[in-house]
């Protein structure tokens, strides 16, 4: 049986009457942060970006599979207000926010990527320090009642999952195309991460039905 929150977010997913305008603002914004490193040529930002937000939509492709298949209810749900809710824990403007976080949290990388922080590797110790933030941003919105969690093993009392799966890897790998020497690995590494992606939407989106 669906949970209380699982039923309230199944009942505004994709439903285009809850349409708002400044959807387009936020799109704009996105667009605007994008086009301004691309005129920069600052292709270790724009990847890095693209990097973090297509592991974003991996997790929430897997999480919509886990509310398909438990038939109770998604790891973490998006029931609150939106303008849009893309997946049942994906909303339009945490979409929007994603897209821009990888380039905003590379931003803050060291240009030299041997410094060390408290003995820690720099791109290792903003990977922790980022998902750590994240995970407290969640916590608060949980507590709000925007974004619910409905198992014991993914929420405020055990966060451990929410940082290890549910942000370190977006992190670790945004950083990781951040410092790849060349555009052709970049491209190749972002190109498989949205290629899982696609071939996820395809299967199980419009062939199955789960998402």
């Amino acid at each position: 049986m669906l949970t209380q929150s699982a039923q309230a977010a199944l009942s505004i997913l994709r439903d285009g009457s809850q349409f708002q305008w400044y959807v387009i603002t936020l799109f704009a914004f996105v667009v605007y942060v994008y086009a301004a490193e691309i005129e920069r040529k600052n292709w270790s930002l724009v990847f890095a970006g693209l990097a973090y937000w297509g592991m974003d939509w991996f997790n929430e492709i897997w999480n919509s599979i886990v509310f398909h298949l438990s038939g109770y209810a998604p790891v973490w749900g998006a029931p609150g207000k939106t303008a849009y809710l893309i997946l049942i824990g994906l909303n339009i403007e945490i979409c929007f926010m994603f897209a821009v976080a990888g380039i905003a949290f590379s931003k803050m990388l060291p240009s030299d990527k041997k410094l060390k922080i408290l003995g820690i590797p720099n791109r290792l110790f903003f990977a922790v320090v980022g998902s750590v933030f994240c995970v407290f941003i969640e916590v608060l919105l949980n507590l709000l009642g925007a974004l619910t969690w409905d198992y014991s093993w993914w929420s405020a009392g055990a966060p451990y999952l929410i940082f290890l799966i549910g942000y370190l890897p977006f992190f670790l790998v945004s950083f990781w195309v951040f410092d790849m020497e060349t555009i052709k690995k970049k491209i190749t590494t972002v190109g498989v991460i949205y290629s899982v992606n696609v071939l996820a939407v395809i299967i199980f989106g419009f062939i199955l039905g789960w998402l």
